[in-house]
């Protein structure tokens, strides 16, 4: 099975600006979050789209 067209992963700051049910990763800094961010991107093989200045979704093209 592909995954294809799918938010596999949201890396914030804020919990309350991500929606219930989604594989949500909390972190405390924005260089932390830069990280998770980076590191998930690689480990998914999927692509970081930063949506605000504390929410980053990993998304499968």
């Amino acid at each position: 099975m592909t995954l294809e067209k799918l938010i596999l992963a949201a890396v914030t700051l804020s919990v309350s600006k991500v929606p219930v049910g989604a594989n949500v990763f909390v972190c405390e800094t924005k260089d932390e979050m830069d990280q998770v961010a980076a590191d998930l991107e690689a480990i998914l093989d999927g692509i970081a789209h930063k949506l605000s200045n504390d929410v980053y979704i990993i998304v499968k093209h």
